[in-house]
């Protein structure tokens, strides 16, 4: 520990400061806490304010099954939509701005795929990566679990991905050297690397889960790895009551498809979540069915838990809203809306299990209306 630099009096000191991460995020402090205040505020004008980024492909469409089925459960937000898109030339600073200052103004938003081009056209941070490091979206939590009366290969699932995802390969830091050599530069700090260990940690002493695993490749990346697994050690310490266990991303992978039962929360680099993430949400049905959400110190942004535009299915009313109700559901629950959370991802449930009414990526024939009509009805209002 002293070749990294920090003594473990000094660790301890510094998780243990009263930092904006605490407040936010505490063991004993809900995940809520901070959007609470304005939930509050707008509970007097009797409504919330949440931002929303329909984002490219299917974004859209899913974002109107949300407003149908939130219509029809009567929940009290109104949306401050905003388009931020590169590929619909819909991106300059000031929508980015414009987006921000709505953040700031609601502290929780609803967005869909902001789809990143892979042409290089002089900058390298995509829109979606500015505007992450902007809210300092530091933590990507995505829950993947079973749906009850979907059967996949693996039944019963429930496990937790936590990702870094301010640095690491995503640190837009690239160059040629010399013609012909491309340096990327990986990005991992002892500050970052701690602050994403204590939200696992407290994540899971919150939720009342009994191990996190921390990923990595420090076989390999013995510096930049080895720094983030140290972190990850070194925070462990402070949750005794949490088995702490580590596993190299490669055999990960591999674990999680013969008996992910084995994992709890996993937390790891940024490059290493976006696979795994996809990875696991394969194990349950797909990108269509897996909800997810980012938090910062101060913000929290709900989306789908595998990031995909699904662009060859728009206008074709073929897109699993599943994902997205579920999160817009865990949005609710978020802003203290147990009743109307529960409502919604009930119904969505429901609907599932009793599998009249599916969409063809879980092989069924309907489409996303279809779908969308069928939570509706199944509403218990």
């Amino acid at each position: 520990m002293a070749a990294l630099g920090v003594g473990r009096t000094a660790v301890r000191g510094l998780l243990r400061a009263p930092c904006g991460l605490h407040r936010a995020l505490g063991a004993s402090a809900a995940l809520q806490q901070i959007p609470r205040a304005k939930s509050e505020n707008a509970k007097s004008e009797g409504t919330f304010q949440v931002t929303m980024l329909p984002g490219d492909g299917v974004g859209p469409e899913l974002m109107h099954a949300v407003k149908e089925v939130f219509k029809a459960a009567s929940v009290p937000v109104v949306f401050d939509e905003h388009h931020l898109s590169e590929v619909q030339n819909m991106a300059s600073e000031e929508k980015l701005d414009e987006v921000v200052d709505s953040m700031k103004e609601s502290k929780v938003a609803l967005i869909g795929k902001i789809h990143t081009p892979m042409e290089y056209k002089g900058e390298l941070a995509s829109y979606d990566m500015r505007l992450r490091r902007k809210l300092d979206l530091f933590a990507n939590v995505v829950h993947v679990k079973s749906l009850p009366g979907y059967q996949t290969r693996h039944n019963n699932l429930d496990l937790v991905i936590i990702r870094e995802q301010t640095e690491g390969e995503y640190s837009a830091l690239e160059h040629e050297s010399v013609k012909g050599v491309i340096e990327c530069l990986k990005i991992i700090t002892r500050a970052k690397s701690q602050r994403i260990a204590k939200f696992a940690f407290d994540y899971a002493t919150k939720k009342g889960r009994s191990k996190v695993t921390a990923v990595h490749k420090a076989n390999i990346m013995k510096l930049g790895d080895g720094l983030f697994l140290q972190c990850c050690k070194e925070v462990a310490e402070l949750y005794p009551k949490i088995k702490f266990d580590t596993m190299i991303i490669d055999n990960c992978c591999m674990q999680l498809v013969q008996n992910p039962y084995q994992f709890d929360v996993l937390v790891m680099p940024n490059l290493y979540g976006n696979i795994v993430d996809n990875l696991a949400a394969g194990l349950v049905g797909g990108a269509g069915v897996v909800p997810g959400e980012s938090y910062s110190a101060e913000y929290a942004v709900f989306e789908m838990g595998a990031r995909h535009p699904f662009a060859q299915a728009v206008g074709r009313n073929i897109a699993n809203p599943t994902a997205m109700l579920l999160t817009a559901a865990n949005m609710l629950r978020h802003l203290n809306l147990e009743f109307h959370s529960n409502l919604i991802s009930d119904a969505v449930k429901k609907v599932i299990k009793v599998g009249k009414v599916r969409t063809a990526d879980m092989g069924g024939y309907a489409t996303s209306m279809d779908f969308t009509q069928a939570v509706i009805g199944s509403l218990d209002v």
